[in-house]
């Protein structure tokens, strides 16, 4: 499913135009993006929580330099962890 996919299932889920749907995905996107950038995480009970991880420094190989050995950077990362209630709907 693609934004547009997703955009027309919200207003066909909540019977509502595809235009206020499109202003709500936007405005939850946004939302979610502006907080991970903050450092905070977003936790929706039910369904998971979005939050930023940090990833070490840490060596790795260059494989198309014959497999010769790089420091990768330490960076952050956006991670998210579905809730029980989603992951037991995933495996019924």
């Amino acid at each position: 499913m693609n934004k547009t996919e997703l955009i027309a299932a919200v207003a066909e889920k909540a019977e509502i135009s595809k235009k206020d749907a499109e202003k709500a995905v936007k405005a939850f996107v946004d939302v979610v993006s502006e907080e991970l950038v903050k450092g905070e995480k977003v936790q929706i009970v039910g369904f998971g929580t979005f939050e930023v991880i940090e990833r070490k420094e840490r060596e790795g190989r260059n494989m198309l330099k014959g497999g010769e050995p790089m420091i990768i950077a330490a960076s952050k990362a956006p991670k998210f962890r579905p809730g029980k209630a989603l992951k037991d709907m995933v495996n019924a």
